[in-house]
């Protein structure tokens, strides 16, 4: 999308808007190709970020990772920030999985709340899905993808569940005899298990579409709503989120969330913050401690996932990873190259949106934890 209007071959569309080089156009104006649920920031109040410059040397991971946005937060202050492929400040980029963590801190604030109890079967709250594979399986259980659903996320397959799931929720259009579907309807016809739940660590997206269904029908309100009002307003955040929905309004809570990489980037100074804002306490401090310290590194050696970061002593809890090193290292993470990282010891965060071509990219990955890792240390000297 170079000129306007654009020749047919370079126009972004739902068939192509994944791929490369459409993507570098497609993820900050998703919008535009999915229908969307705004996310509405207060602009009368704003979380500051001073600026602070430092000469971070960064050029080569931003070229050799594709990176569309990077800021770089020490102690509250905006050290480094650079934009690429018509990105800016003030434009939201999809999150991708991210998406996920900002799932799993709302849910941490309406658990808080007495609003979910997280022991609580899932069918007791949907039992539409009473026939399905979830039979049998918490909140908790789908909060730590330790479901036993049978479902492979290959994010290369072109056909299959997966395919028929982004149909679902209005990422991929639909063929030719294809019936419209939506996400709920999916999330049903999910029957067959692969284990039992509570078992190893099992990537599965439609999890965290279905913790959204699990929210809006235990609070009768809408996800966009309760993400508005707990956590982007009172943050303080500086531009209005939005996410993506399927055809009947259903969140696409596993990947559908875009921000500013500011705003990303405030999210990650609040859970360094403990969770507070000035004097108000936004996110649970005992959420955070128990995303910190109480995943399962058994159950994330057992998982497909573990390949992806060899050799790093990993786990998986509330929809974020923790590296256990000292310092501890939690992050997000989204397939094309998005991510939040947060040192709470070194109070540094860095939120990153990238247009990778591959979805999983592990050389990549490796670089960007890598690099993160050092951003950490170089600032904390």
């Amino acid at each position: 999308m170079n000129r306007f209007p654009s020749l047919a071959a370079d126009q972004v569309t739902l068939a192509n808007w994944r791929t490369a080089p459409f993507s570098r156009w497609a993820f900050h104006h998703v919008r535009e190709i999915v229908p969307s649920a705004d996310i509405p920031n207060d602009p009368a109040d704003v979380m500051p970020l001073p600026e602070a410059p430092q000469n971070l040397e960064l050029d080569e991971l931003l070229e050799a990772t594709d990176t569309d946005a990077l800021v770089v937060l020490h102690r509250g202050r905006l050290v480094f920030e650079r934009y690429a492929n018509g990105m800016s400040a003030e434009t939201p980029h999809i999150l991708m999985s991210v998406t996920k963590s900002m799932l799993g801190l709302l849910t941490g604030v309406l658990a808080a709340r007495g609003l979910l109890d997280l022991e609580r079967p899932v069918t007791e709250i949907l039992p539409e899905l009473a026939g399905t594979g979830y039979k049998g399986a918490s909140f908790r259980h789908l909060l730590d993808m330790r479901t036993g659903i049978a479902f492979d996320e290959d994010y290369l397959a072109t056909s299959g569940p997966i395919v028929e799931y982004r149909k679902s929720t209005g990422w991929n259009p639909l063929q030719p005899g294809d019936a419209a579907s939506d996400l709920r309807a999916f999330c049903q016809a999910l029957k067959d298990a692969d284990g039992p739940h509570g078992g190893r660590f099992h990537y599965v997206s439609p999890n965290s579409d279905l913790l959204g269904w699990v929210i809006e029908r235990a609070t009768g309100r809408r996800y966009a709503d309760l993400m508005s009002e707990h956590i982007w307003r009172p943050m303080g955040a500086e531009r209005s989120a939005y996410i993506t929905v399927d055809r009947l309004g259903a969140p696409r809570c596993a990947g559908g969330m875009c921000v500013t990489a500011r705003d990303l980037a405030r999210v990650g100074q609040l859970i360094v913050n403990g969770g507070r804002r000035d004097k108000a306490q936004v996110l649970p401090a005992a959420w955070i401690e128990d995303i910190a310290s109480n995943g399962d590194a058994g159950a994330w050696a057992a998982g497909s996932f573990a390949e992806y970061f060899p050799g790093l002593p990993m786990h998986y809890r509330s929809k974020w990873y923790a590296l256990n090193r000292k310092p501890q290292l939690l992050f997000g993470w989204g397939i094309h190259g998005q991510n939040l990282f947060v040192d709470r010891e070194r109070q540094v965060v860095i939120a990153k949106f990238s247009s990778q071509a591959l979805p999983v990219d592990v050389k990549r990955m490796t670089l960007t934890v890598r690099s993160a890792v050092r951003i950490c240390e170089q600032l904390a000297r």
